[in-house]
């Protein structure tokens, strides 16, 4: 893998590849700059040609994390369609979808300690990822008179860190092969009753 691209010119998305492979097996602390080299196929000395060191290419990982995720995303969304209780519940599977299918960005993203604004690539990308969830909120209580309507932000950042609990509990490794129940399970019916203690769904609701 990294020497043929390398030899293409696509050093930089090889090292990148190979970051992401040993954040998946090792965990973002768990891998050095070398190994990393080694396992993109190409000398020690060569990914300084790109990235300052590890952090830097765990930034990148992460960018390009936010991006597929904010693509993801904003198709489970769909701009609140066909309604946006609907919307707003498929963001939430995007969500575990997500970090299933794409474990080393996931874990780049939000488990590697790195801050958000360490570029303004990366920041842009994370700040538009968050944006969707804020208008999905928005949507789904916009019906709501003022003095009754949750900033859309912090019902967004609630139900963001509700996601994110299912996912590090339930949702991967060996803690998820003891889930009581399907992740996807648990995440709505807390969604839910979250939802219903707002006043956005009604008592009876089956969402």
């Amino acid at each position: 893998m990294g020497k043929q691209g390398y030899h293409h010119g696509n050093l930089r998305q090889a090292l990148v590849e190979a970051t992401l492979t040993l954040i998946a097996e090792k965990g973002p602390q768990g891998f050095t700059m070398a190994e990393a080299a080694k396992l993109a196929g190409v000398s020690t000395a060569a990914p300084y040609r790109h990235f300052s060191g590890r952090e830097a290419l765990i930034a990148e990982a992460a960018r390009q994390g936010f991006e597929i995720f904010v693509t993801r995303m904003e198709a489970a969304f769909n701009d609140a369609r066909p309604n946006p209780l609907t919307a707003f519940m498929a963001t939430g599977r995007a969500y575990l979808a997500f970090a299933r299918s794409n474990a080393g960005h996931y874990v780049a993203m939000f488990e590697s300690g790195l801050s958000v604004n360490t570029n303004p690539e990366l920041a842009d990308a994370a700040g538009r990822a968050q944006a969707i969830l804020t208008r999905a909120a928005a949507a789904l209580s916009a019906h709501l008179p003022p003095d009754r309507r949750p900033p859309a932000a912090m019902f967004a950042a609630h139900v963001w860190a509700m996601s994110h609990g299912v996912v590090e509990l339930y949702a991967r490794g060996a803690p998820g092969a003891r889930a009581p129940f399907p992740p996807e399970d648990l995440l709505e019916s807390g969604i839910s009753v979250y939802l219903r203690g707002l006043g956005l769904i009604p008592p009876d609701s089956n969402a």
